[in-house]
């Protein structure tokens, strides 16, 4: 059978199916117009996305100035805080410097600090830290005896403390030395001398220490501070390493504040310290809390004197002659004066001791008269005996009083927390190893059984290595200023025996914590200054959006970030071209292509009826 094949072509794009095999002309257009219509498509749609895409690219390049800009005068919170303290401190070393010598009764330690470029804010503080060496220990370095051991000799005062600077020297860069600060502050010893005395080997520093150091040092930068002074560098220390002065506005609220201000301010903790010749006490207290003059101090801060966001009111009270060696001095004297404390060995004929070990021999000196004492050993009847030293039986002009006739406001120590340091620290740590968390029941306990242990069982264990922290002069008179710290926790300040708010502190997050951080960050609190004012400056300037970029920082970000933008929209357009290219008319889909046959046989063969 003859016939004609009609062909249906049922998988072509829809634009392309009707009339396809047709050879009239209005099929031909109609092809011709959805072809282009569907290329001015794939135009216009490149066209939308090319412009988003350039929006994005703009908005990423504001924010990145906006952001950069930020944190260049701000400062990054998370890398300030989190970044490492293993500085290099060499040539190009961008950090300030700043240098403590602590002259104490005992010895003389130098304490070297850094920070940081301030970032303009006039809300915090510099970001002091103490410099470290490659191992992560503080560098410092101490000498003894105490600089007050030059009194017979005051020219030589330069001379002892000599070593010290030629080590601080050694860790600073030569060409930071001309604007490091240098502090010379001596403490109790030096404050038992007489006026004369002091002066005598105060001014040989400031005329000696000039013309062999650079280190920036003026007449005012060596004195004697006084007992309150270093009770309030000593709070300033601890409250800055627990992070008491970093405000912000979801910060817990002190209940000390009377007034809600704009800023937020955190608790701060109280602070106690006992050296060899002085002991102190301070904290934080209400603005509508009366304190006598001598006894209060107005603590601020901050650079400018004007805002009270960084301003404290505190009590300070400092106890010269009760610090852990004098109260022993005393303790000696008033048994050789008096007479009646103390029993005689029939044998030996010397004074029997509770406050040293047991069978602990020691010699003490009276206006140049030697005495012997040996130890018993016992704890309790130490302390009945000290408890005298603290004149505790003095009037009290205002009550109430802790000791010595010295006013103390109450004390809610339901809430308010303490650190103790030096003596604090060395009673529970050095020997008894129960430092930190302060609890007075299991501090009797051990020092009970370390006082009645025999000193040659003592002596044994100490050659052993079983006291690494304590040398002889520690191991002697343990006992002793043990018994005397907590006399004056519990009898003098009257802290509660079951107290549980005190930890005594060498370290505060890995960071040692001395009176010499807070020295360091108390008077150089002006230095930010310049970098306030110049931030001040930038902020109004008409032209202090566009000097971004003279920032190498800045432009490092912005570089990375409009490579990245740009690279990919020119791989999304390169896409988009090759998609272009693959949607030609001649693209079929990939499903199979169906056929319709249908055979329609001729007309002249088709038989008539």
């Amino acid at each position: 059978m003859v016939g004609r094949i009609s062909i249906r072509w049922t998988s072509l794009p829809s634009f392309l199916r009707p009339g396809i095999i047709s050879s009239s002309s209005d099929s031909t257009c109609s092809c011709t117009r959805r072809l282009f219509s569907h290329m001015c498509g794939l135009q216009k749609d490149s066209l939308r996305t090319f412009i988003f895409l350039a929006v994005i690219f703009i908005i990423v390049l504001l924010g990145t100035l906006f952001l950069v800009g930020n944190v260049n005068w701000y400062g990054n919170r998370t890398r300030r805080f989190a970044s490492t303290d293993f500085y290099e401190h060499g040539a190009d070393s961008h950090h300030h410097y700043g240098i403590v010598i602590d002259c104490g009764s005992s010895g003389s330690r130098v304490f070297i600090y850094y920070w940081p470029p301030h970032n303009g804010n006039p809300d915090e503080l510099l970001q002091i830290k103490q410099m470290k060496d490659t191992r992560g220990n503080p560098v410092r370095m101490k000498i003894k005896p105490g600089i007050s051991s030059q009194v017979h000799r005051p020219s030589d005062a330069s001379s002892y403390i000599d070593p010290l600077l030629s080590f601080a020297a050694q860790q600073i860069p030569e060409h930071k030395h001309k604007e490091t600060p240098l502090y010379i502050l001596a403490t109790a010893g030096m404050r038992m001398l007489s006026v004369a005395d002091q002066e005598a080997i105060l001014d040989d520093l400031r005329v000696d220490v000039p013309l062999k150091y650079n280190f920036h040092f003026t007449s005012s930068h060596v004195e004697v501070i006084t007992g309150k002074q270093e009770g309030i560098y000593s709070w300033i220390g601890v409250n800055f390493e627990l992070g008491r002065f970093d405000h912000s506005h979801d910060s817990q609220e002190s209940p000390l504040n009377n007034s809600v201000s704009e800023v937020s301010r955190k608790s701060t903790v109280g602070s106690l310290d006992m050296g060899g010749g002085s002991a102190q006490i301070a904290f934080e207290v209400g603005k509508s809390v009366w304190v006598p003059s001598e006894l209060s101090a107005q603590v601020n801060l901050g650079c400018d004197s004007h805002k009270t966001t960084h301003n404290y009111h505190l009590y300070v009270a400092t106890f010269l002659g009760f610090g852990g060696n004098a109260a022993r001095d005393r303790f000696t004297k008033l048994v050789i004066t008096k007479n009646r404390t103390l029993s005689i060995d029939d044998t030996s004929g010397a004074y029997l001791d509770p406050c040293l070990p047991a069978e602990c021999t020691e010699q003490g000196t009276y206006k140049g008269k030697k005495y012997n004492f040996l130890g018993t050993g016992e704890y309790i009847k130490c302390k009945e005996l000290i408890l005298p030293l603290l004149n505790r039986t003095r009037p009290c002009p205002k009550k109430p009083c802790s000791f010595n006739a010295v006013y103390q406001p109450r004390i809610d120590y339901e809430t308010v927390e303490f650190y103790g340091f030096s003596e604090y620290w060395y009673s529970m740590h050095d020997v008894l190893r129960i430092g930190g968390q302060y609890s007075a029941s299991s501090m009797r306990q051990a020092v009970e059984e370390f006082c009645s242990t025999r000193w040659s069982t003592l002596v044994s264990r100490h050659s052993k290595g079983l006291y690494p922290f304590a040398d002889d002069h520690r191991l002697k008179f343990q006992c002793f200023k043990a018994a005397w710290m907590t006399t004056v926790l519990h009898e003098g300040f009257k802290f509660p025996q079951n107290y549980s708010n005190l930890r005594s502190a060498f370290y505060i997050r890995g960071k040692e914590v001395q009176w010499t951080l807070g020295a360091i960050l108390y008077r150089t609190r002006f230095l930010p200054l310049r970098e306030v004012q110049l931030h001040s400056q930038y902020k109004s300037s008409y032209h202090a959006f566009w000097s971004y970029a003279s920032d190498l920082q800045f432009r490092i970000i912005l570089l990375v970030c409009s490579i990245t933008v740009l690279a990919a929209i020119l791989l999304y357009c390169r896409r988009l071209r090759r998609m272009s290219k693959n949607s030609s008319i001649w693209h079929f889909d990939s499903s199979p292509v169906l056929y319709k046959v249908d055979v329609i046989p001729s007309i002249e063969k088709i038989p008539m009826i």
